[in-house]
């Protein structure tokens, strides 16, 4: 496991989840939404939810690997 490709896709779903789930916000108001993050009842919640979509995607694909491996010709 590469540990900078891992970050990278981390990062990657962070910034999409947070332009697709708060579009209109991030379109409007980016200031004031980022601003309230840190007021936000829970602050860590956009690292939360990206992980819990991170450790699916993980999940898939080791899935994926070991099919993949199983029905491989040696």
């Amino acid at each position: 496991m590469n540990i900078k490709k891992e970050l990278v896709i981390f990062l990657i779903l962070f910034i999409v989840s947070s332009g697709l789930y708060h579009y209109i916000s991030w379109k409007t108001n980016p200031l004031e939404h980022f601003q309230a993050l840190f007021s936000h009842p829970m602050p860590y919640h956009p690292f939360l939810y990206v992980f819990i979509i991170y450790l699916g995607i993980a999940i898939f694909r080791i899935i994926f690997n070991l099919l993949k491996k199983l029905f491989s010709r040696k």
